[in-house]
């Protein structure tokens, strides 16, 4: 459980954010109160407390930002489970663990302030990331800092302070940081997908959502 919710109570929404849904086409995704009220809209409209999904979609809103088109190929394949949830939602740690690294990832499109947390899973290392934060959400985090279980770790963030998304909890497993601290990619380009599916495998593993 990384937010206050028994999803197997709480009602919620899958989300889809490729070019399969027609909404895309014609919403301005650079206006990101724009964007914010498309997805809390449809969540309203559908009953739902929380939207949920997109672990390994290929995805077309990344076009709204620079942040994903500095490659030769555009990065277009997401790698962490979104929880769509209202900007103040708590968010827990699903592990016991510590604190490997954070940082504000301060760019349009980006993570803003992001933890990262070291587990032990099933005698391996496991690291979960949690991006689109408050940035009080970083106040008193040190490397090395232990972590419980349910404890409260972090609150998503309001935009623009969020990397500038639409409210949203962005959760990734990664079983090798390659070197990296308090940032690592979200989302890969197509030819990359294999490579990065086989080092982030699906958080529905952890979150236990029906459906996912």
């Amino acid at each position: 459980m990384v937010l206050p919710y028994d999803f197997a109570t709480t009602p919620y929404l899958i989300l889809d954010f490729t070019r399969a849904n027609p909404d895309l086409a014609t919403l301005d995704l650079t206006d990101t109160q724009t964007f914010s009220d498309y997805v809390f809209g449809k969540l309203n409209a559908a009953g739902a407390v929380v939207g949920v999904g997109g672990y390994n979609e290929h995805r077309d809103i990344y076009r709204r930002s620079p942040h994903f088109q500095q490659t030769a190929e555009p990065r277009e394949i997401h790698l962490g489970i979104d929880l769509w949830a209202a900007a103040g939602t708590p968010v827990l740690a699903p592990l016991n663990g510590v604190v490997h690294s954070f940082q504000d990832n301060n760019n349009f499109g980006d993570y803003g302030p992001t933890i990262i947390l070291e587990h032990e899973w099933q005698g391996s290392p496991l690291f979960s990331l949690y991006g689109h934060l408050s940035r009080t959400s970083l106040d008193g985090l040190y490397e090395g800092k232990r972590v419980v279980a349910g404890e409260k770790l972090a609150e998503i963030g309001p935009f623009p302070e969020n990397g500038d998304w639409p409210p949203h909890l962005h959760f990734q497993l990664m079983r090798d940081m390659q070197g990296r601290k308090g940032d690592f990619p979200g989302v890969c380009s197509l030819a990359e997908r294999d490579a990065y599916l086989a080092i982030c495998p699906n958080p529905a593993l952890l979150l236990k959502i029906p459906g996912l």
